[in-house]
């Protein structure tokens, strides 16, 4: 089978998030992606444990490993031979890190200028937050992100790790890595990508940011059209204690809405009269909890009002659209989201469950040219398990 990454060859060194994703989105897409481990240790068992503990772990499905102590001068010297014919890195350290090792930018380009250096970071590889620990949630606030996410009169929220750790970071750094191998195939030369997930979160707010200096937007949470400020935007709680979501902001979508709730728009307030948008809530919410949930399914079928469920991960993997669309797919004993976006004729899929650490040792180095000699040392050291 063909697949749109074919040939392209990514040593993804190990870490946390955000690399890990952008490796899975390459080896969804046929990329040959290596994944570059600490040394591994098998359990009291004797046998070595899958990658991020005894479960499976999505993020490093259609991966091999290689386990390596970059610390020891012989396994570093293999980690450049991998990246000697690699068209990509992926890594993931505070700055500096991959330097003080031997396998920073300069050291990997002495063995291949073309080489695409993918580093990902939280706050970036320069400025004075540079070195500072720190996670989605920080990320998210410096960006103005996360002082935009909640209610009116309430704290910010976190919207899970989704938008500067994945969003921002994991698929920022994806398109940045494929926008410098393309580059590389014409200039035959490779690149540093720095992809900030402060960067990435700023991006993704480029809308707000321009809504705010247009005069559209205010500073306070809950006040905005897709805040959940707007009534026809939000979400509202049903007779058993469930929930369902409403987007309908066009008037034709609004008008729809009104009329599967039994409402007369001529007894309402304006649509978009901000200044009754908390009475108009009230009159939607009580109509919601009127019927359960199962029931607005029903009575908002076909209605074109811009309405869904909320529903909880469990109930997402059964719903009858993403069942007949496919968007989860069950691979390895286990549920994954199936490879995005899709492809119509060289399609990605799920080629390899996440591996066995360790495991894949020796079939790696022989596949990037490694001498039997180098792989009989590796396994007599200990480091990669065998099963």
């Amino acid at each position: 089978m063909k697949f749109p990454l074919r040939g392209v060859r990514v040593v993804e060194f190990e870490g946390l998030g955000p690399g890990p994703l952008a490796g899975l989105m390459l080896a969804d897409m046929g990329a040959e992606v290596t994944l570059v481990t600490r040394p591994i240790k098998a359990n009291a068992a004797g046998v070595a444990e899958r990658l991020g503990g005894t479960g499976p772990n999505v993020l490093q499905r259609g991966k091999k490993t290689l386990p390596l102590d970059l610390k020891q001068t012989a396994d570093r010297e293999r980690a450049l031979a991998l990246l000697a014919t690699a068209d990509a890195l992926i890594e993931g350290n505070r700055p500096g890190v991959m330097e003080r090792l031997g396998l920073g930018p300069a050291d990997c380009a002495r063995v291949n200028p073309r080489l695409v250096y993918g580093r990902m970071t939280g706050w970036g590889q320069t400025g004075p937050l540079a070195q500072d620990a720190g996670h989605d949630i920080n990320y998210l606030a410096l960006s103005g992100a996360l002082h935009s996410i909640g209610s009116p009169g309430g704290p910010p929220v976190p919207p899970l790790n989704l938008v500067a750790d994945l969003g921002g970071g994991a698929m920022v750094l994806a398109v940045g890595v494929l926008s410098a191998v393309i580059e590389a195939r014409t200039s035959g030369r490779g690149q540093v990508v720095d992809a900030a997930m402060v960067d990435g979160a700023a991006l993704l707010m480029s809308a707000f940011q321009a809504y705010r200096q247009q005069g559209s937007w205010t500073s306070g949470r809950g006040e905005n059209l897709v805040d959940g400020g707007a009534p026809y935007y939000g979400t509202y709680e049903t007779r058993d204690g469930r929930y369902v979501a409403v987007g309908a902001m066009e008037p034709a979508f609004y008008a729809n809405l009104l009329a599967a709730l039994g409402l007369d728009a001529a007894t309402l307030p304006a649509q978009n009269d901000r200044s009754a948008w908390p009475a108009l809530r009230e009159r939607l919410a009580a109509v919601f909890r009127t019927r359960t949930r199962a029931e607005w399914e029903v009575a908002m079928a076909g209605r074109e009002a811009c309405f869904a469920p909320v529903l909880d991960i469990d109930e997402a993997w059964v719903h009858p659209h993403m069942v007949e669309r496919g968007v989860f797919t069950r691979f390895d004993e286990v549920l994954h989201p199936s490879p995005a976006p899709r492809f119509s004729r060289t399609p990605g899929r799920l080629r390899r469950p996440a591996p066995v650490a360790g495991v894949q040792g020796p079939e790696v180095l022989a596949d990037w040219g490694l001498d039997a000699l180098a792989i009989e040392r590796l396994q007599a050291s200990g480091a990669m398990h065998r099963p």
